[in-house]
């Protein structure tokens, strides 16, 4: 509030900057009750109205009311007729009524010097909005710029909410002055003047889908649009004015589908006609290409946060993915409008790009891979990968991709051949469960397919598919033919070099009950491929897995024919026997009774619970007590005889009924655990009718006429470990064939997949270990062709070798000349060094220095990441026992190698891997390769 100067442009004043003045003056009237000012009060405004004075001005800290009455008049004399009316009319001010006369007389000199003594200031005042928006604002003072924008303090009055603008403390910034002024004018924010919630681009493209904010924009006055345009570019970047240039044109709900379609301006495919078709999507506007470059970065990067956001779940995933899927079907529509469906094949956002990903990854693959092609479809599965949409929009179909590629892996390698000899047979079925049982698995999820998938993508893969079954079906020939030679003559004594099914209790299941007994979850039906995939989901950081032989889980051969049964039974009692759940009950206490256990076996119409409880009360009784526990969970065969084949192929925890709890509740009473089969199974892959034969008794096998030659799709299996056919059976070794009608899935024949029974052990933690057993690391079951190099950096760690007595001491020989000391190894250098034996004060009872030191050294050859499995297994390797939980070993390495605090060894993948950052080691540790 100042003096008014002679000739001072006339200023049209409204309500609130009457109020404003009112606000300053009121509180030095000492009794005045009128307030002359320079302008012309706003045509319309309100003639009298009630205002609040601030708290602090009334004596009880209640805010004052006073009653205005405003009087524009144009001249001396008009004034003094407004004031003295005002008098007549409230003689006595007793109500607190205060005239306002705004003059725009060009010369008030004569004015009385009465009326002038009446006047608060004894002046006439004049209107300073920038000190009004100041007041509103509840600060003390101002921003010079704001001054410097002519336009701004008039915006600002007219935009001021209902409840008035938010205090801003003590000085009114033009940054807090425009946050507020862009959230009341257009919604652009949230009006507030920290830097909690910053306008960014995100903010920006995110308002230009509002339904009201882009077309308030557009109404604004040129000038405020402008300055508006001005302070969001030096906010938000170069993007803004081109984003804001698309709104004023009323295209703001295809900003940034026209961001996406950009793109084609920098993909390997840009033509002229491609520029010139962008160009006529975004019309008239400073849309230059280096512009339009840096808007379509902005709009990605806006977009691949929401596909982050979308992905990782949470209660605005959904929101994010529907916005996502708008812009970029909107972005479809566009480049289809201009013709830019070639030009953008290569984009990583459009469904389109994905698709076009997909078609350039099925052109390298061949169904007789070396080792150039298999990179080229590696180089091409990582594009597919790389796609910001593979993950939200198209799992199944990059796992489908992934399948494929690891059978073009799986197809270079030499053919595989079975051993030669009496252990043909259990060399075959460990094989079938670390290798070949991972290619079932391949092929399993890329028969089911996807029907939504591009024709030319589904034909390249059933390429890929026949030519791995071509060369599974040759090795279930081999192992047929020597299966039938073993058969003759392996017994339970005798089993020649394999593990039979009778002995799985006995030679893995007792050794962990001499630790704690243990919970044998059979899994009817379970084959190497849902095992592979089991194992995979339960490992650590939940379990450790192991193993009586180090580097590989164990397979036994199941009875013959390949039947519950016969399967089952044989290997719950441990022997040679044929029954149903009563002979498996009782053959079960007894087996487990001669070696000192009590124990119990629950079937299928044993585990459900009361209400309220997913398991019966017996079992969780059983499982916190002290006795071995046996379930049965018949899922998998159940599904397989019902027509009901898992989805995609797959068989996870979860789909397995009860499987979680039960897990869960060993675990909780630190039980071990071995997920076993009583037999494998395969799938319905052929649309073919049943064949014609004589005697058949499953799907699968069959007891043939005397002197009959099996033919070429069946083997003859006669011997002791027959228990069907009076020990004469024909079984069918090719998975493609069956006996009996359609089913989803059929055992009892003699192929690889029926024959091998997985064997997975389970520990809560290394304590339960067994003399003599070796942990095993996802690395070591693993095969090399499952994953490729670039992506894990998985290199199979060393493991514990049995132990064995120490040689004897030899006499020294005398040195040679040509003797070199062996080099020492990157881990042997670091703990060797001075800076390890000062962390290794502060770590009391740590790991053993030949521990550390092969742990990082087996952490260099995976190129620094390995799972905590396989760093167990690392320190065992030294020479000592695997640490006895991995978690808490590896906290003790972190405080040994993070130096200072930096991030030499931590954990990834929710704590189920560790990664050794190599070059900060040897930074840290002073140390060379």
């Amino acid at each position: 509030m100042t003096q008014a100067t002679t000739g001072a442009a006339v200023p049209e004043i409204d309500q609130r900057a009457v109020e404003a003045l009112l606000w300053t003056a009121l509180p030095h009237a000492k009794g005045h009750r009128l307030v002359l000012v320079h302008g012309r009060y706003r045509e319309g405004a309100p003639g009298a109205f009630t205002t609040r004075l601030v708290k602090d001005l009334a004596q009880d800290g209640e805010p004052e009311q006073r009653r205005v009455h405003v009087s524009h008049q144009s001249s001396v004399l008009g004034i003094v007729d407004a004031w003295q009316n005002h008098l007549a009319q409230h003689p006595d001010g007793s109500g607190g009524d205060v005239l306002v006369v705004t003059t725009d007389a060009p010369d008030t000199r004569p004015m009385p010097l009465d009326l002038r003594g009446q006047a608060i200031g004894r002046s006439l005042l004049t209107v300073d909005r920038v000190e009004i928006v100041k007041q509103r604002f509840g600060a003390v003072d101002v921003d010079p710029r704001i001054r410097r924008q002519l336009w701004l303090a008039d915006a600002l009055l007219a935009a001021e909410p209902p409840g008035g603008w938010p205090p801003v403390g003590s000085v009114l910034t033009l940054d807090a002055a425009m946050r507020a002024l862009v959230h009341a004018r257009i919604g652009l924010g949230d009006g507030v003047s920290t830097d909690a919630v910053p306008l960014d681009a995100e903010a920006l493209l995110t308002w230009s889908r509002t339904p009201g904010g882009p077309a308030r924009f557009a109404t604004l006055q040129p000038e405020e649009r402008a300055g508006l345009i001005d302070w969001l570019e030096s906010a938000v970047g170069d993007s803004a004015p081109l984003l804001l240039a698309l709104v004023q044109d009323g295209r703001g709900d295809d900003a940034m589908a026209l961001g996406v379609v950009s793109a084609a301006l920098t993909g390997p495919k840009t033509t002229a006609d491609a520029a010139l078709a962008v160009g006529a999507l975004f019309g008239s506007g400073p849309f230059r290409p280096d512009v339009l470059r840096h808007y379509t970065r902005a709009v990605e990067g806006v977009l691949a946060r929401w596909i982050t956001q979308a992905t990782a779940g949470g209660p605005r995933s959904a929101e994010a993915r529907t916005r996502v899927l708008e812009v970029l079907e909107q972005a479809d529509r566009l480049a289809d409008r201009a013709g830019l469906r070639e030009a953008l094949a290569d984009s990583s956002f459009l469904p389109s790009g994905f698709r076009a990903r997909l078609r350039a990854l099925a052109t390298t693959l061949t169904p007789r891979p070396d080792q150039r092609a298999v990179t080229a479809a590696e180089a091409a599965l990582h594009q597919v990968r790389s796609h910001h949409l593979a993950n939200l929009l198209f799992p199944e179909q990059v796992q489908l991709a992934e399948m494929a590629v690891r059978l073009e892996r799986w197809l270079t390698a030499p053919q595989p051949a079975l051993a030669s000899g009496s252990g043909a047979v259990g060399a075959a079925v460990r094989a079938h469960l670390g290798d070949w049982g991972w290619a079932d698995r391949a092929l399993n999820r890329l028969w089911a397919g996807d029907g939504a998938m591009d024709p030319h993508v589904n034909e390249a893969y059933r390429v890929v598919h026949e030519a791995a079954r071509a060369r599974r079906d040759h090795l279930d020939r081999q192992f047929a033919k020597a299966l039938a030679i073993w058969t003759q003559h392996a017994t339970t004594s005798q089993p020649e070099g394999a593990v039979v099914v009778e002995d799985v209790l006995r030679h893995i299941a007792a050794p962990l009950a001499a630790q704690r007994p243990p919970l044998i979850l059979l899994l009817d039906g379970m084959s190497s491929a849902v095992a592979a995939q089991l194992g995979e989901e339960l490992g650590a950081p939940r379990w450790t897995e192991a193993a009586p032989e180090a580097g590989r889980r164990a397979a036994a051969v199941a009875a013959i024919p390949s039947i519950t049964t016969v399967s089952r039974a044989t290997l719950l009692t441990g022997g040679l026997v044929t029954g149903g759940q009563s002979v498996e009950k009782d053959g079960f206490a007894a087996f487990w009774r001669r070696r000192r256990h009590e124990a119990v076996l629950f079937h299928k119409a044993d585990l459900p619970g009361p209400a309220g409880h997913r398991l019966a009360p017996e079992i969780v009784t059983a499982i916190a007590g002290d006795g071995v526990v046996g379930v049965v969970l018949n899922t998998i065969d159940d599904a397989l005889d019902h027509g009901q084949e898992s989805s995609k192929g797959d068989w996870t925890v979860g789909s397995v009924r009860y499987l979680s709890e039960l897990l869960d509740a060993a675990r909780g009473q630190g039980r071990p655990v071995m997920l076993v089969a009583d037999h494998g199974h395969v799938l319905d892959r052929t649309t073919e009718g049943p064949l014609t034969a004589q005697g058949v008794e499953s799907a699968r096998w069959r007891i043939g006429l005397p002197n009959e030659q099996p033919g070429d799709d069946e083997v003859h299996l006669a011997g002791p470990r027959v228990l069907e056919g009076g020990g004469s059976i024909t079984a069918l070794w090719r998975e493609e064939k069956r006996y009996t009608p359609r089913k989803a899935g059929y055992h009892g024949g003699a192929a690889l997949a029926e024959m091998t029974v997985p064997v997975l052990v389970l520990l809560p933690s290394a304590e339960t270990l067994p003399p003599g057993w070796a942990v095993l690391s996802p690395e070591a079951v693993t095969p090399p062709w499952w994953h490729d190099a670039s992506r894990t950096g998985a290199t199979a760690a060393p493991q514990p070798a049995p132990a064995s007595r120490p040689a004897a001491r030899k006499t020294a020989e005398p040195a040679r000349l040509d003797d070199a000391p062996t080099p020492l190894s990157l881990g042997a250098k670091v703990v060797d060094t001075g800076v390890y034996a000062a962390q290794k004060q502060f770590v009391r009872k740590g790991p053993e220095r030949k521990a550390v030191a092969a742990v990082i050294d087996a952490l260099l050859a995976a190129d620094g990441t390995l799972s905590l499995a396989a760093v167990s297994a690392a320190a065992a390797s030294s020479g000592g026992r695997a640490p006895r939980n991995a978690e808490f070993f590896v906290a003790a390495l972190q405080r040994l190698l993070n130096v200072e605090g930096y991030p030499v060894l931590g954990l990834i993948d929710a704590g189920a891997r560790v990664k050794l950052d190599i070059t900060l080691l040897k930074d840290q540790f002073g140390v060379k390769a």
